[in-house]
């Protein structure tokens, strides 16, 4: 399981969110509900949070995305890729499969 930002994303969670001290940490998390093209009646949320147990991460000018392992289920097959969108100046998530 790989996760990969884009400069674009990482420059919009600098631009919304303190990203010092603590702050510097964001987990993605399944949460239930809403919708979503690889796990039915689940969603992908995200918040600022420390990390207790590390499933995967990705770390960019001192900024730590991560998966916590009880996370990576909602994975399964499938790497993250977090992409800025312009027109609704908001990040998107796009699941993008293992290659075999």
């Amino acid at each position: 399981m790989n996760i990969a930002i884009t400069d674009e994303a990482v420059n919009w969670f600098k631009k919304e969110f303190d990203v010092s001290g603590d702050g510097r940490y964001f987990r993605f998390y399944a949460r239930y509900g809403g919708n979503c093209t690889i796990q039915s009646g689940f969603s992908l949320g995200f918040t600022q949070q420390l990390p207790k147990q590390i499933g995967a991460k990705s770390e960019v000018d001192g900024i730590v995305f991560f998966i916590e392992e009880d996370d990576l289920w909602y994975f399964e097959g499938y790497d993250l890729k977090v992409e800025y969108d312009k027109k609704w100046d908001e990040i998107k998530f796009v699941y993008v499969p293992h290659s075999r």
